[in-house]
């Protein structure tokens, strides 16, 4: 017998969505909502940036659940797909302001250039896209290690590749972070 999907876990909700079960994707999704908007209010501080991010992760979450399946928690899966979100969010307001510059100073403050914190999480988000560009195969490490706090171990066993594999391209991610910081500030 099946359990509900009240008492489901995620990732047993994930496994039964991706083979189609349109009631534990609406369970999922609205599980999820809440902490998927946490990590995006942390990275963007704009609410409606943030806002905007988290519908575009659940939205990636409902078209690609298929793609889950199931060798890794779905914690690691919808993780990538938020860190994909945030920078696509990103790289589209990055656009906006570039194509749209203004003139006048805004009424209010906007926090996105007056909050140090903000600027240096903008900056990370930028560099992160950087590297995505150039080395993709140090960006996943990078994001499990010093963005989701993951351990050495978990991020080998994830990703099969050799511990020494992981803290060499964690190793290699850093330096480029920190290069692309000095650049831009």
């Amino acid at each position: 017998m099946r359990t509900r999907v009240d008492d489901a876990t995620d990732d047993e909700l994930a496994r039964r969505a991706a083979a189609g079960d349109k009631h534990a994707l609406d369970e999922l999704l609205r599980r999820i909502r809440p902490a998927v908007l946490s990590r995006c209010a942390k990275m963007l501080q704009y609410w409606a940036d943030a806002e905007e991010a988290c519908q575009d992760a659940l939205w990636a979450v409902a078209k690609d659940i298929t793609t889950f399946e199931g060798r890794s928690k779905f914690s690691t899966w919808l993780y990538r797909v938020v860190v994909n979100s945030l920078r696509q969010t990103y790289t589209k307001l990055k656009r906006k302001s570039l194509e749209h510059p203004t003139e006048e100073l805004p009424q209010r403050p906007d926090p996105r250039t007056t909050s140090v914190i903000a600027g240096s999480r903008i900056d990370l988000l930028e560099a992160l896209d950087k590297l995505e560009r150039r080395s993709p195969e140090l960006t996943a490490p990078f994001v499990l290690r010093d963005l989701a706090d993951w351990q050495y171990n978990d991020i080998a066993e994830q990703l099969r590749l050799p511990l020494s594999t992981i803290k060499f391209r964690i190793h290699e991610a850093r330096n480029a972070i920190k290069r692309h910081m000095k650049e831009t500030s």
